[in-house]
């Protein structure tokens, strides 16, 4: 599931990296910490993407960097257990067009022969 994570986190915000490991001096049955690097920036801790953050890439598109964690963990979790059917209910709501199209793109390649359903609402 850590390697699905990167690859996934990768996917949705392309040269950008992630990945899943246990805090310094445990081991993975004590938790797992989220390690993001934006750029060429290792983020020390999450706290450093507070709730309303958001981060500036070169084409100057805005995103939730947060979101884009949240979803690339429960679709590495999807990949580890998965199941016919996914409901996944305004997946893309703090995210724009680019964003919201690599989301398709990855349900595409990881995810031939299930069931999406991602509910929109006015």
């Amino acid at each position: 599931m850590t390697r699905d994570f990167g690859q996934i986190f990768a996917e949705l915000l392309p040269g950008n990296f992630a990945k899943l490991e246990p805090p310094e001096g445990k081991d993975v049955t004590e938790g797992l910490e989220v390690k993001v690097c934006l750029g060429k920036v290792w983020k020390q801790s999450l706290t450093e993407l507070s709730g309303g953050q958001r981060y500036t890439f070169r084409d100057m598109n805005r995103l939730n960097i947060r979101s884009l964690i949240a979803l690339a963990l429960i679709m590495s979790l999807l990949q580890f257990k998965p199941a016919p059917m996914y409901i996944l209910d305004e997946v893309d709501a703090a995210l724009d067009l680019s964003h919201t199209q690599n989301i398709g793109r990855l349900i595409k390649t990881r995810f031939k022969g299930y069931l999406f359903s991602s509910p929109q609402h006015c």
